[in-house]
């Protein structure tokens, strides 16, 4: 049996997250992998705009208004809908304490 390794691209803090974070530059069009740190599960992503190191990333469609929760936290709103893939950043999201 051929065991093939693949590095993350992205990590994920809890299985309630609905957003990575990017550990190296995603580039728009690619099959990113993410894993789940909880338990080292993996997702496939396929990558909708460049991404830089250390942004977010849609793991689900989130229509606007939902929560973007990451560390199993809700850590802001969706200010348009964002689509599993796309880059989750101040362009389309703000804070949920302010």
């Amino acid at each position: 049996m051929l065991t093939v390794e693949v590095t993350p691209k992205f990590l994920i803090h809890d299985k309630r997250d609905n957003v990575g974070v990017a550990v190296e530059d995603l580039k728009e069009g690619e099959e990113a992998v993410g894993v789940y740190l909880t338990d080292g599960s993996t997702i496939t992503v396929k990558v909708l705009n460049n991404i830089p190191l250390g942004h977010k990333i849609a793991l689900t469609n989130i229509k606007t208004g939902e929560k973007v929760i990451k560390y199993s936290e809700v850590i802001g709103v969706a200010t348009k809908d964002i689509r599993k893939g796309e880059h989750v950043h101040v362009h389309n999201i703000k804070s949920a304490r302010w």
